[in-house]
């Protein structure tokens, strides 16, 4: 009996994680990460319920070189975000909350504008709330700093107002699902971590899943989260924060597997749970957004895809599901540097290749771009465009060739031509730059394809700033809703905005009439009576921070 044991044993080990014919391909994806000596990942792809293929790549923990495995255990970052509303179904199948339910009702603290948001809303990102992570930025934390549950809580019952109204919007909001997650708490009576396991992870047997709402607790083959520094080496990258619902889930490719089997299976979850668990988001005036509960319904390649990606301090990871095919790609990183979404969209190249309609560069050429016969010289292409008030692209000539400088995120590449006045990223076929429209011997517009989606950038009219006087826009200014004051000043004839006077000091470079670009974000500064008295602040996922001076 033993030896058949053994034998049974040897058997299913060699089935579940036996050489596939597309190995070798699919290996060569990860080729940077497949050394003995950096942090990597751990794929697991499923297929008609099976683990036909899980594999480490990389280390896990580079301080006793123990390499990445499929029982390795990651932070998932957003991917938890699934679960979180899973957790928030759950009540509802069990009548003690509703999804139309507002948020007011159940934290009574928050401004009359919470009566108009929705559990719906905060689970498909249409609520308009401020995002806490962004919050925490503008008020100068670090990712080094700490803070709690309360102090998120007290943030955002201060906001006196909303990115847009209610249902108007989607933008992704990391407070609606740490909300959610607090919502959890009091409705359960007891900690999502808790519920989570008693009504999820305990009855899935997902012995290595939970929601990690304390820092300090031991983690079994937990894999270690690093960033890359700029001698190209890593150093450590994790968190002391213990907030969950936005993120906090700690998993493996082996407990993932159950959670996969979970969207076919009715044994625990109900076909009725993930109906609502895929329902698509509607906004106000009728249209249905890409977001479900914790899901991204999609297609990639002409086929339909359930997805959800996470990146948090050292870690990054993405869930594809392709639910036609019973097909899932999980790729879970514990290194910053890493993109498993790509990853995953290049393992399904391999796997599906018979089966994907066309690929994202062809239907970007499919968009139509109006592309003049005459090709322009690079001296002709030169300058700022405009995707966006604030927003500017910068082309220059660097080294004989086309640079592009993007504002927003002070991030710089080369752009090479691919045919006539077309360039491309070097072997990235998905964002294309085409110039038209000559005038006074420059290009006019550019026009920017990105998967499927044009935008059409304006060259930016120069701005004469001879008349502006820095002078004006000096001083200390207040944020009743950040509790911060951010204080502007001037050196060598630049203006500087630090936060507190704690803050490194942050350049502010003129975009408009009385209008800055920084790191922080876009500053529009306001006038009465022809002096500067406050300005409005948008910043990625906060719109219309107000201040005043």
């Amino acid at each position: 009996m033993k030896n058949y044991f053994v034998l049974v044993f040897l058997l299913t080990s060699v089935y579940s994680f036996a050489q596939i014919k597309e190995s070798s391909a699919i290996d060569s994806i990860f080729t940077a990460y497949n050394k003995k000596d950096v942090p990597g990942c751990a794929l697991g792809i499923i297929k008609d319920g099976q683990l036909i293929y899980a594999k480490g790549y990389g280390l896990a923990n580079m301080e006793y070189n123990i390499p990445n495995a499929a029982t390795s255990v990651f932070r998932i970052g957003s991917t938890s975000k699934q679960f979180t509303a899973a957790c928030i179904v759950l009540l509802a199948e069990k009548n003690k909350l509703s999804l139309d339910d507002n948020l007011k009702s159940i934290f009574p603290d928050f401004p009359e504008y919470a009566e108009k948001i929705t559990i719906k809303h905060l689970l498909n990102h249409t609520s308009g709330i401020r995002d806490y992570l962004q919050i925490s930025y503008l008020k100068g934390l670090g990712d080094d700093d700490f803070y709690k549950d309360t102090h998120i809580m007290k943030w955002l019952i201060n906001q006196t107002d909303l990115n847009f109204v209610p249902g108007e919007e989607f933008l992704y909001s990391n407070s609606g699902y740490w909300l959610l997650g607090q919502i959890v708490n009091k409705v359960a009576g007891i900690n999502m971590a808790q519920f989570a396991k008693k009504e999820i992870f305990e009855p899935l047997k997902m012995n290595n899943t939970h929601f990690h709402n304390d820092h300090t607790q031991i983690v079994k083959n937990r894999a270690s989260g690093y960033m890359p520094d700029n001698n190209e080496n890593y150093k450590i990258s994790m968190t002391t924060l213990d907030m969950i619902g936005d993120g906090g889930i700690f998993t493996s490719i082996n407990d993932i597997k159950k959670w996969d089997d979970a969207f076919y299976e009715s044994n625990v979850l109900s076909k009725a749970f993930w109906n609502v668990m895929t329902q698509q988001g509607i906004l106000n005036n009728g249209k249905e957004i890409n977001y479900a509960a914790g899901l991204m319904i999609n297609t990639y390649k002409g086929l339909k895809t359930i997805r959800h990606g996470g990146a948090f301090v050292g870690f990054r990871a993405e869930l594809l599901r392709f639910p036609e095919q019973k097909l899932s790609i999980a790729i879970f990183a514990n290194r910053g540097d890493a993109n498993p979404s790509s990853m995953a969209n290049q393992v399904a190249d391999v796997l599906l290749k018979d089966k994907l309609i066309e690929d994202v560069s062809q239907k970007a050429k499919k968009v139509k771009v109006d592309v003049p016969k005459e090709e322009f010289k690079l001296s002709q292409l030169v300058g700022d465009y405009e995707i966006q008030p604030g927003i500017v692209v910068r082309l220059a000539i660097k080294n004989d060739s086309l640079s592009v400088f993007q504002n927003w995120n002070k991030s710089t590449y080369n752009i090479v031509k691919v045919s006539g006045n077309t360039y491309q990223i070097p072997k990235n076929e998905t964002i294309s730059f085409t110039f038209s429209n000559i005038k006074d011997n420059f290009t006019e517009t550019l026009t920017v394809l990105q998967g499927g989606s044009k935008t059409i950038a304006p060259r930016k009219k120069e701005i004469v700033i001879s008349g502006v006087n820095l002078k004006d826009y000096t001083g200390s200014y207040y944020s009743k809703e950040l509790d911060v004051n951010y204080n502007f000043k001037i050196e060598n004839e630049i203006l500087l905005v630090t936060i507190n006077d704690t803050q490194a000091t942050i350049e502010c470079t003129i975009s408009g009439l009385d209008q800055f670009v920084t790191e922080l974000g876009i500053i529009r500064f306001q006038r009465k009576e022809e002096l500067i008295t406050s300005f409005e602040l948008d910043s990625g996922r906060v719109k219309n921070l107000k201040f005043k001076k």
